[in-house]
């Protein structure tokens, strides 16, 4: 059985091309699953710059630039990380677009602030120079299920996202 969701990564895919957009990646509790899922289509070099899995502090600090401050105050798992992890593997890569995963997968490791389960998404867009069309979103979702199931789901729900930022942006 092929895990991979084609028909996100085609829509995708479609979108990009469209305005000859570029996407990388940052993934920490989805360890590279949506990197595997974008460049499961052929042609995926057109329009996928990078992929870096940042599961710890340290490669989150180096890698995307997310500050010490974010991680002390907040912890991995919230909605200022996620964004400085998209908007980092954005500017790092030179994309038009970033998008970035932090959760809790389990079956350990969760808290009641921060139940197992627990994701936030980032997706961050660089307007064309000059504008101010640049933004950063997150998303926090609580996804049920085993370990392999929150993975699939978070993926699932950031190429949906990604999407619906594809459509929205200005």
């Amino acid at each position: 059985m092929d895990p991979i969701d084609r028909e996100r990564s085609r829509a995708v895919a479609d979108a990009l091309a469209e305005t000859d957009e570029t996407v990388a990646v940052a993934e920490s509790c989805t360890g590279g699953l949506i990197g595997a899922t974008l460049t499961a289509i052929p042609g995926s070099s057109d329009y996928f710059e990078s992929g870096a899995t940042t599961y710890a502090y340290g490669a989150k600090r180096r890698e995307l630039g997310v500050s010490r401050e974010s991680l002390d105050e907040h912890g991995a798992v919230s909605e200022p990380v996620a964004l400085e992890m998209a908007r980092g593997v954005r500017d790092t890569c030179d994309v038009t677009w970033g998008v970035s995963t932090t959760g809790v997968a389990g079956p350990s490791g969760g808290s009641e602030e921060t139940p197992v389960g627990t994701v936030y998404i980032g997706v961050a867009y660089a307007g064309p120079w000059g504008t101010d069309s640049s933004f950063a979103t997150a998303s926090r979702y609580e996804f049920d299920g085993d370990r392999a199931a929150v993975r699939a789901k978070t993926v699932a729900q950031a190429l949906d996202d990604l999407l619906a930022a594809l459509e929205d942006r200005p």
